[in-house]
This record gives structure tokens, C-alpha cells and sequence, in this order.
């Protein structure tokens, strides 16, 4: 099979294969997404839903098989991995606290260890996510000593830190795994509602979720 320029396909997969041994996790996908369209991958946990996603941004390296994106083969050896991640923004499923870091930092950590954020510039934007989820009171207070509930408004609050820094990237595609699944039913109405405003501004999303039903 061999790719077709069209300048309107963002994301073109060809016999996408993926092993873990003798793990066969994908077997030869073919599928396209076009520029601007919002796809939902769905079925049940262990159908290699996430690691179809891991696959588009080379977090997962394919056994086999071609990834274009805008055109571009990112699985080619010359391929710029880093300047491909800054086109391709990833929100993931896990939003562990750690025990040890109290609310606030571990709503700054991914900011500041990870994008090198200026500490400062961190606790500000952390402390209006707090706010946001009701939860500023909270900021030095450590995971043991919040509700159950007080800590789904923390995984949260760490949901919204990581949507907004990868629209900071100015991404063309969006890849969500799972991003409600850390949530109770009475949050996920919030985040679904971020997702619905950004099918308008025209970004390409892939979405993982668990089969309905």
C-alpha cells in the first residue's frame, strides 16, 4: 500500500503491527484520520486501545508498519521524534497523587520536572486549578488527609494542568487515553465539555475510551 498525497488526511497508518515478545497487540491496522475530525477508538481494556494511541506519537515503537502524519513518515529513522511530539499532544489515563507531595505540589510537578516550568509560574497556575475545583483551601494538605472525593477534584485539577499545557504547544493533533477514567461521574461532565470546545477550534482528536454498553 503506498501513501496518497492528500494534504486534508493528518494522521495515514499502514499494516500497523505491534508486539511485546510474543505478545501480538496489533495486527496490521489500516486507518487514516483526516485534519479536524474527532475519532473515538472503543473496546474493552487490553484490546491495545492505548497502545494504538502510544504508536501515533512514538511512545510505543510499531514492530512493523508506517505512521504519516501531515504527510511526514514519522517512523522513518530520519524522523525527528521531538518536533513530532510538539505537533502531537498526549493526555494519559493515570493521574496518580503521590503521598509524600501535598496538593499543590503534585499539581506543579508535571509542569515544573517535566516542562521546566519556572517553580513560580507553576504554584500560580496550580493554585487557579485548585481554585477552580473548589480546592485552594487544600493546597498544603497532603493526599492521606483528603476525602475521597477531594482527591478526584485533585486528579482533576492535574487533568485540566496537563490539557492546558499541551494546547500551550499549539499541537495540530490531540490524543486522549482514557482521560475521564480517573474521574466520578459528577467531573467527567467538566472534561467532556473542554474536549466538545476544542472540536471547534478545529484540532484533530483521537479519543480512547472503554467499550460502551
Amino acid at each position: 500500500m503506498h501513501l496518497k498525497e492528500d494534504y486534508n488526511v493528518a494522521v495515514n497508518i499502514e499494516e500497523l503491527f505491534k508486539s511485546f515478545g510474543n505478545l501480538k497487540v496489533l495486527q496490521g491496522i489500516c486507518t487514516e484520520i483526516r485534519k479536524g475530525e474527532v475519532v473515538a477508538v472503543i473496546g474493552p481494556s487490553g484490546s491495545g486501545k492505548s497502545t494504538f494511541l502510544r504508536c501515533i506519537n512514538l511512545l510505543e515503537v510499531p514492530t512493523s508498519g508506517k505512521i504519516h502524519i501531515n504527510g511526514v513518515d514519522i517512523t522513518s529513522r530520519r524522523s525527528d521524534i521531538m518536533k513530532i511530539r510538539q505537533n502531537v499532544g498526549m493526555v494519559f489515563q493515570h493521574f496518580h497523587l503521590f503521598p509524600h507531595k501535598t496538593v499543590l505540589d503534585n499539581v506543579t510537578y508535571a509542569p515544573t520536572k517535566v516542562k521546566h516550568v519556572p517553580i513560580n509560574v507553576a504554584r500560580q497556575e496550580a493554585m487557579e486549578l485548585l481554585s477552580k475545583v473548589g480546592l485552594a483551601d487544600k493546597a498544603d494538605v497532603y493526599p492521606a488527609k483528603l476525602s475521597g472525593g477531594q482527591k478526584q477534584r485533585v486528579a482533576l485539577a492535574k487533568l485540566n494542568e496537563v490539557i492546558a499545557r499541551s494546547l500551550a504547544m499549539k499541537p495540530e493533533i490531540m490524543l486522549f487515553d482514557e482521560p475521564t477514567s480517573a474521574l466520578d461521574p459528577e467531573m467527567v461532565k467538566e472534561v467532556l465539555e473542554t474536549m466538545k470546545y476544542l472540536t471547534k477550534t478545529g484540532i484533530t482528536m483521537a479519543i480512547v475510551t472503554h467499550e460502551m454498553g
